[in-house]
């Protein structure tokens, strides 16, 4: 891997969608481990709609079925809390 580079976009919009879909989903983890619900899974889904987006930016299929599953789960649970 000496010739390894990074291939991702730096500084487009899917950068900036990335990096904020990661941290709601960082803090939406956080505020599950602290039992802080449902405002959790409020984060959740929105970071992971976010790399959804990502995900049809890059033509990724794996990153879109990943969030989507992720995105169903949580949104299932939202409408469970209400």
């Amino acid at each position: 891997m000496a010739n390894a580079h990074k291939v991702t976009p730096k500084g487009d919009l899917s950068w900036y969608v990335k990096w904020m879909g990661s941290i709601l989903l960082i803090i939406g983890l956080s505020l599950r481990s602290g039992g802080i619900y449902p405002l959790d899974l409020y984060f959740t889904l929105i970071g992971s709609l976010m790399w959804i987006y990502v995900g049809m930016l890059w033509h990724d299929r794996s990153i879109m079925l990943v969030n989507m599953a992720c995105f169903s789960i949580v949104l299932t649970g939202i409408l469970g809390a209400w």
